[in-house]
């Protein structure tokens, strides 16, 4: 009975790990915190806790957390050379992996809050549309941080 019992308990742990790091390694409630909190502090932590992740995953986080940053500093040629680099590792990530809804999703938030001079918000309609028909096959951490942003999204307004 006892070892039952350590079996379910092993399981139910992994499936907990699972579900919050997913197979990338990243923490996906902790990194989206610090994207909707825009604390320089948070997404230099999670900037560090992406060094050891590898990938396209990679790629897409962190360059959605460099575009996130860029927003946080101060001297004008700096933001658009970060937002620019984020830009670029963000983009990169999608072309290799299109059906991925979670990067979408990435760039749906960044379009959505980048400003328009900028130019990056012709995906809005077709990102929004790709997250919703595909929101089943998020995680659940991303699942929760999609229904949270579409509280205050105007393209996934009412869709959760």
């Amino acid at each position: 009975m006892k070892k039952i019992f350590n079996s379910a308990f092993t399981a139910v742990l992994l499936l907990a790990f699972q579900t919050t790091f997913g197979q990338s390694g990243i923490n996906k409630s902790t990194f989206f915190t610090a994207m909707a909190s825009g604390s320089s502090k948070q997404i230099d932590a999670q900037m560090n806790a992406l060094e050891n992740v590898s990938g396209t995953d990679k790629e897409a986080f962190e360059g959605a957390l460099l575009m996130r940053k860029a927003g946080t500093l101060a001297v004008p040629a700096k933001k658009l050379a970060t937002f620019k680099q984020g830009h670029k590792k963000l983009e990169g990530a999608i072309a290799k992996d299109p059906g991925n809804a979670e990067y979408r999703f990435l760039r749906l938030m960044v379009q959505e809050n980048a400003p328009r001079s900028l130019g990056y918000y012709k995906s809005i309609g077709h990102d929004s549309k790709f997250v919703k028909d595909n929101f089943k096959t998020l995680p659940s951490a991303t699942q929760s941080s999609v229904t949270s942003y579409s509280n205050k999204s105007k393209s996934l307004a009412g869709a959760f």
